[in-house]
């Protein structure tokens, strides 16, 4: 069975893993001309992704692979005291088994993972799908046009698998009313285990780098009171936003937009949530955040991606191929981890970017806590809550082996499906 996935970012590549080890043909498409390799931002793996990564033997290389931050120093805009927070406490209650590592670091260790068993094809992109009863006829902007049994939308926020299937991506977001900005930076600080967050009302900004980094990333978050019409590939208009949500800053502020002059590599979008009543129709679904993003570093979205792009094959495999049945059980399986991902990510929206000095004042109180209380009172804390920060190690995962095996041995039933896209 012959399967198109447009993207090779996080969910792709393990999509595309998990379909090969279950006999399926993955074929995976990425407008970018060479994997990507672009500086990219922190991102977490908590437990039921850790699990999986253990699954696909990449677990040694991710994890020597970890930014190793373990210090997170607060400075306030207008107060002298540092806070100082050891994030190893912090994380300690969060997940049992959690690693943060660079998101371009994470994407390269997937595709190595899957270079002998998945076909890749960069420097294009899909520019109309048609299906009919068997299958799905691709045009791509550069190759030839192509016959697929199903196509996987795995090219994030902005997919262009969902607009040319569902429409225009405006009538699924959700802007949580703040905007993020990430870029690369020598490392001038001398930073190796530690965050510098510098903090005011309405914005938030920090430079972190990381044992296995020779540079650094100065991240900006902050609030606009409406939404700004910045086009997510005007990178010029971008940067003006970006300094002027940060003039008057003092500290390392005026440094960390002087070097938006001259960065390698910048990212900027909305804080948006997506969310849809459905990510599949007839022969084609989505995966990650082209379905079901939280929000952009407020909600978890990487390690979502993982877990659902495992769930996504397995519950293909275990539905013999069959679309239908597949792409509902994989939208059944994976639904209450998505929606309870969407109401953290508008929780941790609110607390990360404070909107007045009393939440600003209340992150700072906090952040001391965090320091003082016993470590195993925070964890007994953080495991009563379940649909908060222990979100994530609450997820079980199935186990598709035997499942999928028994579904090798019997012919997939027809299939009657929508085809209202064409």
């Amino acid at each position: 069975m012959r399967i198109l996935i447009s993207g090779a970012s996080i969910a792709g590549p393990v999509l595309a893993y998990w379909l090969a080890h279950y006999g399926f043909r993955p074929t995976v498409v990425e407008r970018s001309p060479t994997p990507r390799k672009t500086g990219g931002h922190a991102v977490d793996l908590f437990r039921p992704a850790m699990d999986i990564v253990e699954r696909m033997g990449v677990l040694s290389r991710i994890e020597a692979k970890k930014t190793g931050t373990e210090r997170l120093t607060l400075l306030r805009e207008g107060r002298h005291r540092r806070i100082e927070v050891d994030l190893r406490r912090l994380m300690y209650a969060v997940s049992d088994r959690h690693v943060e590592i660079m998101r371009d670091d994470l994407s390269e260790i997937f595709l190595d993972a899957t270079r002998d068993t998945v076909e890749y094809v960069f420097d294009d992109s899909i520019t109309a799908l048609a299906e009919d009863a068997d299958g799905v006829d691709v045009t791509f902007a550069r190759g030839v046009p192509r016959r697929f049994d199903l196509v996987i939308g795995a090219d994030g926020l902005h997919s262009n698998v969902r607009r040319l299937v569902f429409g225009d991506e405006r009538r699924f977001t959700h802007w949580l009313g703040a905007y993020l900005a990430v870029m690369t930076l020598p490392n001038y600080l001398g930073l190796k285990d530690q965050l510098m967050l510098f903090g005011d009302v309405g914005r938030m900004a920090g430079v972190y780098s990381g044992q296995q980094m020779d540079d650094a990333r100065a991240v900006f978050m902050f609030r606009t009171p409406r939404e700004l019409g910045v086009h997510h590939r005007d990178v010029a208009r971008q940067k003006e936003v970006v300094r002027a949500a940060f003039a008057g800053l003092g500290r390392e502020i005026p440094r960390l937009l002087a070097e938006l002059e001259r960065t390698p590599a910048f990212y900027f979008d909305s804080i948006t949530q997506l969310r849809m009543d459905t990510w599949s129709r007839g022969r084609v679904t989505l995966v990650g955040d082209a379905g079901y993003s939280p929000g952009p570093a407020v909600g978890g979205s990487t390690s979502l991606a993982v877990v659902g792009a495992y769930v996504l094959a397995g519950e293909l495999a275990a539905a013999g191929g069959d679309p239908v049945r597949g792409f509902q059980a994989y939208e059944h399986e994976l639904g209450d981890y998505v929606r309870r991902s969407r109401i953290f990510a508008l929780n941790a929206a609110r607390s990360l970017v404070p909107r007045g000095r009393f939440q600003l004042w209340a992150l700072a109180q906090a952040a001391r806590m965090i320091n003082h209380v016993p470590p195993g009172m925070i964890r007994a804390l953080a495991r009563r809550n379940s649909k908060g920060v222990r979100l994530h190690d609450s997820i079980v995962l199935e186990d598709y082996e035997q499942r999928a095996r028994t579904a090798a041995t019997t012919t997939p039933r027809a299939s009657t499906l929508d085809r209202s896209f064409t």
